[in-house]
Parts: structure tokens; sequence; C-alpha cells
């Protein structure tokens, strides 16, 4: 199973710092928005004039607002594994319970913290995604068999690619769970959650 790198959303990429910064703002806006709104209430038109910027700006980078959205899920699976990695400096790379613990607290933090992040995490909520290249957790399991196998120098075989990937599954699931029982995520859910990764991915890591 190797890594498929997913379509790009953006129409144009960002050379000058200046558009970098004012693309920044519509994903800062898009992302509040969602909190406010939803999904299906979103428009590319009260984006721009939350992020303080010309409709055209908006249609310059994105076609419409499920391309901004699927870029805004984007930018916070980089933050999630910057968040991991940053994490995993403090960790040694012997023992791998505290490395999972790591990926599952950076993600809680998250889901309790970053703006939009309820609605659009690591993919948008619809239409559903067309194969691995735009499949969420696909993408997610992809970096985090890479980050595990950096930190505890493992190689990121097929077996492992795998069970990163039904680990990312699962744990998603119960996760919305536990925010469905609690606006703070349900402690005792996210314990068994935690449990259940310890205990499933013993049988590849340990």
């Amino acid at each position: 199973m190797d890594p498929v790198p997913p379509a790009h959303p953006l129409r144009r990429t960002p050379i000058q710092q200046r558009s970098a910064d004012r693309l920044a703002r519509i994903l800062d806006a898009c992302a509040e928005l969602l909190d406010e709104t939803g999904y299906e209430n979103l428009s590319t038109r009260a984006v721009a004039l939350r992020a303080g910027v010309p409709i055209g700006s908006v249609y310059r980078f994105f076609g419409n607002k499920r391309a901004m959205a699927i870029a805004l899920a984007h930018r916070n699976l980089d933050h999630y594994a910057d968040g991991i990695e940053q994490r995993l400096a403090d960790l040694p790379g012997a023992e791998w319970r505290p490395v999972v613990d790591a990926v599952l607290d950076e993600y809680l933090a998250m889901k309790r913290s970053v703006p939009g992040f309820a609605l659009v995490d690591f993919g948008v909520p619809a239409p559903p995604p067309e194969g691995p290249a735009s499949d969420p957790n696909h993408l997610v399991a992809v970096r985090l068999t890479e980050l595990l196998g950096v930190h505890l120098a493992l190689t990121p075989d097929a077996a492992l690619q795998r069970a990163v990937l039904v680990a990312v599954e699962a744990t998603d699931a119960l996760i919305k769970l536990a925010f469905r029982s609690d606006a703070a995520g349900d402690p005792d859910i996210v314990a068994e959650t935690r449990a259940m990764m310890h205990a499933y991915l013993a049988r590849v890591l340990d």
C-alpha cells in the first residue's frame, strides 16, 4: 500500500508572502464560519467578507467551497503532523506506547481547540471520497506510518501501514462517539480508545 499523493485543491499556489498570508486569512475565515454556520451554509462570499479580501481573491485560489474546505483539511493534517513531531521530540524511540499516546493526545488537543475541526478535520463532510487518494483516514494513516517509522526505527511495510489504517479508522469512530457524548470528549470513552489502540497495535509493534 504505497502512499498516494492527494489531489491539490488550490487553483494557484501562492509564491509571494503577501499571497500566502491572504490564503491563510481565507482558510482561517473558512474555519471560523464552519463553527458558526456549518458546512451546508458555508459560502465563498461569506468567507471573503470574514477574511477582508475581495471575492476574486477567494476564486483565485479555489473553484468552490468544497475545494476551500479540502485545503483547510490539508492544512489541518500538516499541523497535526507538526504537532506530533513536536511531542515526539521529547520521547525516546525505544517504547512505542507513549508514541501512540502522543498521536492520540495531539488529535484530542486539535479537536478541542482548532476552529472548524469538528466539521472538517482531515476531510470534508460530503460527498464521499473517491478512492484512497482522497480518503481522509487513508491520508492520515500514511502520514502516521511515516512518523512512527522514523521515530521507532521501523520499516513502513504493508503490515504496519495496514495496522495503522485499521487503528485510525477505529479511533476515528470512537473519538466521534466520545465527542457526541461530551463536548470536551467523554474521558471514559477516550480511555477505552487509548486501551484499544495499545491492545491492537501491540500485534505489530511489540
